[in-house]
Formats: C-alpha cells, structure tokens, sequence
C-alpha cells in the first residue's frame, strides 16, 4: 500500500511543476499554444485535485505507511494514522472546492496559479503524513516557498510581493526552531540517527527541552500564534482562492496540526504544555480584539483565523487532542468557506470594505445565505459546528483562568462574526440587484454550498456518538468531553452575544490599536524584516562589488596569462620545433649527400676514415 502513499504526494507535485513551468513566458509564435495551456490549467488542476481527494479517502481507509531512504540517519518516512487520516480528508476536499472557485475566479496566469496551488497541496499532504524530522522539513520548508509565491502571485506589484517577503521571513523566523529541534533530536537520540517524530518525547535531559522549544516556535510561526499572528494580515494581498486554502486547511492549520500531533512531547517537557495552552488562549482572545476591530471583511477573517487556530493550540497543550481534530476540521470547512465568500464580493464589487458591504447579502442572495452560515458556524451558534468542538476544548481545561480566558474568547467569536454578518445583512450602501449587476457564476456558488453543508454539519465529530469514534480515532478514548449542562449554558451565550452583535453591528468597538493588529507588524518590521532586508542589501553588495569583481579580475587576469602563455608557445616553443625539425632536415640533407651509390667514393671515404683514425692513435699517445 505505500505506491497509495507516494502516489498521493507524487501526482499534485509532479503536474503542480508541469503546470507552473509550462505556463512560464513563450516565444510569439506560440502565443496560441499559450492561450491553450491556460484554459486547460484550471480543468487539469481540478481533475488533478479530484483524483487526489479519491486517493487521500482511500489512504484514510487502508492507512498505509512507507519510507525511502533520503539523508543518512534519516529516511524519508510517510504515515497514514487516524489524526492524519481525518486531516488528510479535510485538505483533499478543501483543497479541490477552492480550485473548483479559483476557476471562475482567477483570470490571468492560469497555469502558474493552478500549478502553484498543486504544489502547495503536495508539501500540504507531505507535512501531515511525515514520521520523520527530515521529511517534515522539506515539507515545511516547500510549503513556505510555495506559501510565498502564492501570497506574492500578483507580482508585477510592489504590495503583494513586499507581503509576501514579511510573511516568509516571520514564519522562517518560527521556522528555525525547528532545526533546533532536529538539531537536538541527532545530540540527544538514543540510537544514531533516530530523527522520527515519535522519539523526540525519549529524549534526555535539555535536548528534550530544546527539541519542545524548537516545535513550539516552528509550530505558533505557521499557525500565526503570538507573537507571530500579524502575518495573516499581510497574507490578504494574496488572491481570494489562496487566502481561503492557506487559512482554512494549509498552512496555518498545520502549525496546529503539528502540536496535536506532538502532544506527547510538549507533555514530556511539561512546561510545553503549559505554555502552549496559554499561548492559544492568549491569541484567541487577543487577536479575537482584534478581529471586531476590523473594518475590511478580509482582515477580519484573517484575525478569526489566528483566533480559531488558538483553540487548536490551547487543546494540543491541554491534551484535547480529538476535540482539537474536530475544531480543525470543522474550521476548515467554515473558514474557506466565508473566504471564497468574500473573494466572491470583491470580484463582483470590488471592495472588501465591511461598510461598503452593507447589503451585499441581500444583493447576492446565495453567496449571502451561505456566508450568513459560515458565519453563523464561526460565531458557535448551535446546531452549527464550531459550537460543540470549543465546548470540547474547554472540557480539558482545569485552570479556572485559563478556562475564563478561552470562555472569553468564545464571546469574541460570536461578536466579531455577528458584526460581519450584520453589516452584509443591512440594507443600503449596496444596491439592490439589477439586470446590470455583476454575476457570481455557479463555479463559484457551487463549492460554497458544498463547504456550507460542512460547516453546518462538521460538528457532529464533537457530538455523541461520533465524538466516541474521533476519540478512539485519534487514540484519546478517554479523553474528557462537555457534559449537556456545558452544551446549554454555552448555546445561550453564544445565542446572545451573536444576536447583540447583529443587532449594533455598526456601533461595536473598533480601537485603533487593535485594528492595526496590536502593532506587532510595527515590532516585526523593527526586528526582523527591515534587519534581514538590510543585511541581505549589505551580503548583495559584497557580492557585487567583492565577489563579482574578484571573479571578474580573475577572469580577465586568467585570460591575460592565457594571451601571453599563447604568445610564448607561438614565438619560443613553436620556433624550437620548428629549429630542431630544421636543423634534422638538414643533417639529414648532408647525411645524404655521400651516398652517391658509385663504389671507388665509398672506397675513398673508408680511406679517409681509416687515415683519421691512425692520425688520432698516434696523437693519443
């Protein structure tokens, strides 16, 4: 069963290269092979993702394993078990119904776009069924790159692409930790060269430590935890289809993916745990602020993102590992989906301004109702899913601040999404619909009807008797779950926090500290962007002032030596051939010249020689 395995990793890397290289720049005279390839990318691309989803729905079935050797002491290692069953699932799916939008939305650079988002899947994919160090770094790090060039796609322009560059140096900043913790795995690992992810919890003494810390940092870096969360806000500048899958089930859903995973770790170095679980909290509610501070629809989302990912991470710390799988999934679905949403309203109106959309869910009925769902589920109202997966959360909480703190943040939820959905739902500011008025295509309402029926439904993994099978799935069966008094209390908050949003929508607070994201972006810029830009600057001129000129001058000194290495073969070793081949010719002219062929010279010369020789033996003695 491992060709399932490397065939699900294989196919979208090998064709995301095929279609990202193919749709590159082409001579003129191919201008039409080019306009061919880019109406083909986006149905090879869906077809693409389709048959992965059928492979990742038969991994999750059979959960095969596999390995290849890779580095020495570290294979590259590959496994499908029920936490990675259910998220492998839930990129597939996600991953084919934003491509499924992405082809009514996206107009220019097909090829590279569809290819690009193929690649992204396969390091995606490749990130959550790795068993080793090795593998999980050339995941995490091909999914950085990809992650970069998605969110920088339109890159003729100088903001996505300065987006871009601060969101790939904030995450390779987490990234490094885990190096660290690879680092710390070949220092401490029982036997030589263990670099699985499963023996990094047997380490010893501090290595186990630094290994924690390194996963951390790598882990709150890519889930956009504090004090990395501003990222997310710069990530917008990226295409609609992107924000939708780097934010729902991708990137940021592996950060937290990752700490689930490696729970047992964060429970060897004990104070992991602890500072994980505060950490999600933390960013819950700090970045919920932030959230319901927003006027532009699309940082609002983002905000939500980091938000709801500390949830993920408040339950990897507190060892809500199948109510932390359930918060995923159903965030993914939701999340995406009020994303395409909004990717929607921007192509037909062109705003993302929260005030601008006032009355958009009225003029587009279906992206409307739809995202009304969406956001209905992000707020926790109950039958919705993100209402049982928190209460699942906050059942393995036992510190009553931590417990008040995550309970605050629920509120948040439910006001930041209620003042979404209140805003779109007012009338005015946008008119009401028209012959004239732009269209959202069924390619692009379609997926979102889908992802709606999940966000509705997912909850059901949070709520007996399912939440039975994910605990057992996950391997947590005695993992604690939110009793019906839980369930109820909560239902009403949400039920009336989210009304009272709705209801003074435009009037909810809006601080200017929090709208620019608590002025971390400010602090990040100081610390680490404008520093690594710099340094970068000063390593290019040195490169092009040092080393480029160095191997200028050696060039040119080199082919000075050359020209006169040549000179010298032509005037000094060439003119002694030539003498020596002269002077044999010669010899030999005049070694010729005796040999007459008549018999009294040949006697005349032996004469000669022997009188020579007689006068030489009588001066010699």
């Amino acid at each position: 069963m491992s060709t399932l395995l490397w065939a699900l990793i294989a196919l979208p890397a090998v064709a995301g290269a095929l279609l990202a290289l193919g749709g590159g720049r082409r001579p003129r005279g191919a201008v039409a092979a080019s306009a061919g390839t880019g109406r083909s990318a986006p149905a090879a691309a869906v077809a693409v993702s389709a048959v992965v989803l059928a492979l990742a729905a038969a991994a999750a079935e059979v959960r095969p394993t596999a390995e290849a050797a890779f580095v020495a002491g570290g294979p590259l290692g590959l496994r499908v078990d029920g936490l990675t069953a259910l998220v492998l699932v839930t990129v597939a799916a996600v991953t084919f119904l934003v491509l499924v939008f992405a082809v009514g939305d996206i107009r220019r650079g097909r090829p590279r776009f569809f290819g690009l988002m193929l690649l992204f899947e396969a390091a995606v994919l490749l990130t959550a069924t790795a068993t080793t160090l090795t593998g999980l770094l050339l995941a995490w790090e091909i999914m950085g790159a990809t992650s970069y060039a998605l969110i920088a796609f339109h890159w003729r322009e100088h903001e996505p692409v300065a987006a871009g560059v601060t969101a790939f140096l904030t995450t390779r900043a987490g990234d490094l930790g885990l190096y660290l913790a690879a680092g710390a795995a070949l220092a401490g690992a029982t036997s030589a060269g263990d670099l699985s992810l499963d023996a990094l919890a047997s380490l010893d003494g501090p290595w186990l430590h630094l290994a924690a810390a390194g996963v951390l940092a790598a882990a709150l870096g890519k889930a956009a935890q504090l004090p990395f969360a501003f990222w997310l806000s710069r990530a917008m500048l990226g295409p609609s289809p992107v924000s939708a899958l780097l934010h729902s089930a991708a990137m940021v859903a592996m950060g937290g993916y990752l700490l689930l995973r490696l729970h047992p770790l964060l429970e060897a170095a004990g104070w992991a745990a602890h500072v994980a679980a505060w950490t999600g909290a933390l960013t819950a509610l700090a970045l919920g602020v932030v959230a319901l501070a927003q006027r532009d629809l699309k940082q609002l989302l983002a905000a939500s993102t980091s938000a709801q990912l500390g949830f993920v991470v408040l339950a990897a710390g507190t060892g809500a590992i199948a109510g932390g799988t359930a918060h995923l999934v159903a965030h993914a679905a939701v999340k995406s989906l009020l994303f395409l949403a909004a990717g929607a309203w921007l192509s037909a109106l062109g705003t993302k301004n929260l005030t601008e959309l006032r009355g958009a869910a009225r003029r587009y009925r279906t992206v409307g109702t739809v995202f009304v769902v969406g956001a209905l589920a992000l707020a926790g109202v109950p039958p919705l899913s993100l209402w049982p997966t928190k209460d699942e959360i906050l059942a393995a909480v036992d510190s009553p601040a931590l417990y008040g703190v995550t309970l605050a943040a629920a509120v948040l939820s439910c006001l930041y999404a209620g003042k979404a959905m209140g805003l779109v739902l007012r009338p005015h500011a946008v008119s009401e619909p028209g012959q004239d008025a732009p269209r959202v295509p069924l390619v692009e309402t379609a997926p979102m009807t889908v992802l709606a029926v999940a966000a509705t439904g997912a909850g059901v993994l949070a709520l007996p008797p399912l939440t039975t099978w994910v605990k057992q799935t996950v391997g947590t069966p005695g993992e604690a779950s939110a009793g019906p008094a839980t369930l109820l209390l909560t239902a009403a908050l949400t039920c009336a926090a989210t009304a009272a949003a709705v209801r003074w929508a435009p009037r909810l607070p809006a601080p200017a500290w929090a709208r620019r994201w608590l002025g971390l972006e400010s602090a990040a810029q100081a610390v680490v962007v404008r520093p690594v830009l710099a340094l970068a600057g000063v390593l290019a001129r040195f490169d092009d002032r040092v080393l480029d000129r160095g191997v200028e001058s050696t060039a040119h000194g080199v082919r000075a030596l050359a020209a006169r290495c040549a000179r010298a073969d032509r005037g000094v070793v060439d003119g002694a051939v030539r003498g020596v081949a002269t002077g044999a010719r010669r010899l030999g002219e005049l070694a010729r010249r005796p040999q007459t062929g008549q018999l009294h010279q040949y006697y005349a010369q032996a004469v000669a020689l022997l009188s020579a020789a007689v006068v030489l033996l009588l001066l010699l003695r």
